[in-house]
C-alpha cells in the first residue's frame, strides 16, 4: 500500500474579462477496493461559483461548475489524498477456460461487455487488426497465453513506438498512431484498445494520475508524470477489469490513480467546458499536476471523507 498526494491545477487565462459557461470536471478518483479516497478539496475561482456533483453512465464522479461572473482568469484546484493497493504484476487469476486464447466471455457478461468489444474507429486496409495478430503467437506445445498475448502488446508500445506529449484536444486515429510510429498517452492507450477489441477482448479507456517516483526523489522514471495520463483495462475471467499502460510497458496498475473509466477516450476528458469573448482574448492555458508519495498509510481513524466544494476546504 502506498499513500499518494494529488495536486492538480489548471488555469485559463484572458486579455479581457469574458464570461464562462458549464465545467465539466472529472478529478475525483473512484474509490474502491484498491483505491481508497483519504481528503479530498477543490477550491475553484473566480467566486462564487456553485457545484453539483453527478455520475455519468460509467459511474464516474463529475463535478459541474457554473458561474456568475466574468473574470479574465479561471483557477481549479483539486487536492486528493489516496491509499492505494495496486495489482501485483504479472498477478492475474484469469478462470482457466480464458488462460487460453482465444475464449469466450460467459453468456452472463456478454450484454454488458458488448460495447467494449466493438472497434469504434475506421480501420479500412486492417493495418491494427494485422498489428494485433502479431501477438498472437503459440505456446510451449499449445495455444497462445492470453495473458502474454495482452503483456507482450503492452510492452511493444513502450518499446517500440516513441512518445510526444501534445496539449492538443483530442486523439489522434488508432491507424494514424500505427503509422506514426509515435503519439501521447491518450493515443498509445486508444491503440491498444482497439488493438484488443480486434481480437474479441473487452476493454475499456482509463483517465487517471500517474505516480512517477522520480519526481519524488526516487528511483524509477516514468513517462507522462507531471499531467494527467491515460491507459487501458482489458476485462479477463476471475480477475476483472485489468489495467495495461502502454506509455510505461506496466501492468497491474502500479504507480497509476484510476479517476474515470469509459468506452471511449471523449468520453474521459479530465476538464471540459466553455467562455464567451473576443477569440483574441484567449492567451492559453496551463496544466499542473504532481503526485507525490506521503510515507506509510493513512492509519487508523483516518478522517471521514469532505465532500469537494467551491472555495477552501
Amino acid at each position: 500500500m502506498m499513500t499518494l498526494d494529488i495536486h492538480h491545477t489548471t488555469v485559463y487565462r484572458y486579455a479581457n474579462p469574458v464570461t464562462f459557461g458549464d465545467h465539466r470536471l472529472m478529478f475525483r478518483p473512484r474509490d474502491s477496493h484498491d483505491l481508497r479516497l483519504v481528503e479530498t478539496g477543490l477550491v475553484i475561482s473566480p467566486v462564487p461559483a456553485s457545484v453539483r456533483w453527478l455520475h455519468d453512465v460509467f459511474g464516474n464522479s463529475i463535478a459541474v461548475a457554473r458561474f456568475d461572473q466574468p473574470a479574465a482568469e479561471l483557477r481549479f484546484e483539486s487536492h486528493i489524498r489516496v491509499e492505494h493497493y495496486p495489482m501485483g504484476e504479472l498477478e492475474f487469476p484469469i478462470e482457466d477456460y480464458a488462460r487460453s486464447y482465444p475464449f469466450s466471455y460467459s453468456a452472463e457478461e456478454v450484454p454488458d461487455l458488448a460495447l467494449t468489444t466493438q472497434r469504434h474507429y475506421p480501420d479500412p486496409d486492417h493495418l491494427v487488426d494485422d498489428w494485433a495478430r502479431r501477438f498472437v503467437t503459440l505456446g510451449e506445445g499449445g495455444p497462445p497465453d492470453t495473458q502474454a498475448m495482452l503483456v507482450s502488446m503492452t510492452r511493444s508500445i513502450k518499446e517500440t513506438f516513441t512518445y510526444q506529449a501534445r496539449d492538443l484536444e483530442g486523439t489522434q486515429s488508432p491507424v494514424e498512431t500505427l503509422t506514426l510510429k509515435s503519439g501521447s498517452c491518450r493515443d498509445f492507450a486508444l491503440l491498444m484498445m482497439e488493438a484488443a477489441r480486434s481480437l474479441g477482448f473487452a476493454a475499456r479507456f482509463v483517465s487517471g494520475y500517474l505516480y512517477d517516483p522520480a519526481r519524488d526523489g526516487r528511483e524509477g522514471a516514468m513517462t507522462g508524470g507531471g499531467a494527467t495520463h491515460a491507459w487501458v483495462e482489458v476485462y479477463l475471467p476471475g480477475c476483472g477489469w485489468v489495467e495495461f499502460d502502454p506509455t510505461n510497458g506496466i501492468v497491474g496498475g502500479r504507480n497509476l490513480i484510476r479517476v474515470a473509466v469509459a468506452r471511449d477516450p471523449a468520453q474521459a476528458v479530465p476538464l471540459a467546458g466553455s467562455w464567451t469573448g473576443a477569440p483574441a482574448d484567449f492567451l492559453g492555458m496551463t496544466v499542473d499536476v504532481q503526485v507525490t508519495a506521503t510515507g506509510g498509510p493513512g492509519g487508523n481513524g483516518a478522517p471521514e471523507n469532505p465532500a469537494p466544494q467551491a472555495g477552501p476546504v
